[in-house]
């Protein structure tokens, strides 16, 4: 009988040694399993946060708009002939109006929305793809939404003959008070 219990005592003891065995082994598993979760929510929180400070450093380079500068040099008086000009309209949005006795700078934006106007040449006007606003060829409106005329540029001759446009200066002509059209600076006799 000692040694069945022996026996006995022997395939017990290893009856429960291999239950406490199956029992670590599914500890091990469920250690590994709340590891592989620790490890995802670290991940995930740690990319969060690079996120969030990225879009904080973001903050240190400002964003810019590289417009075009506002004074500039166009040319001669003699570069261009009696009429409209349109060689600068897209890139600098002006046009060069020239008559029997001045020189002016038409500033390209309509005065209803700020539109760009296109230049007809067959019509003789300015005319607002946007709501229809017309222009006559020195800028004054005649047709459409537009309140008053479109506005000149600031231009100017340097020491060499050159014309120097400065379109952050410009002249306005508003109903009910006088005209800045015949303001110095905003033609140029010729």
């Amino acid at each position: 009988m000692a040694a069945s219990k022996k026996g006995g005592a022997v395939s017990g003891g290893s009856l429960i040694e291999r239950i406490k065995a199956a029992l670590r082994a599914e500890d091990r598993e469920e250690q590994v399993k709340i590891q592989s979760r620790r490890r995802l929510v670290g991940l995930l929180t740690g990319g969060f946060l690079t996120a969030n400070f990225l879009m904080f450093l973001r903050f240190f380079f400002p964003r810019t708009i590289f417009e075009p500068r506002t004074q500039f040099r166009i040319g001669l008086t003699t570069d261009f002939a009696i009429g409209v000009d349109t060689r600068f309209q897209k890139s600098n949005r002006i046009w060069v109006v020239r008559t029997t006795d001045r020189l002016f700078v038409i500033f390209a934006s309509c005065t209803h929305l700020g539109c760009t106007p296109d230049w007809k040449l067959s019509e003789a006007k300015f005319k607002c793809p946007c709501h229809g606003s017309g222009y006559d060829p020195e800028g004054r409106n005649y047709e459409g939404p537009a309140p008053r005329p479109m506005d000149r540029a600031y231009v100017a001759l340097d020491p060499q003959g050159r014309i120097v446009v400065d379109t952050s200066v410009l002249y306005r002509e508003e109903k009910g008070q006088p005209t800045q059209f015949d303001s110095p600076g905003s033609f140029i006799q010729v």
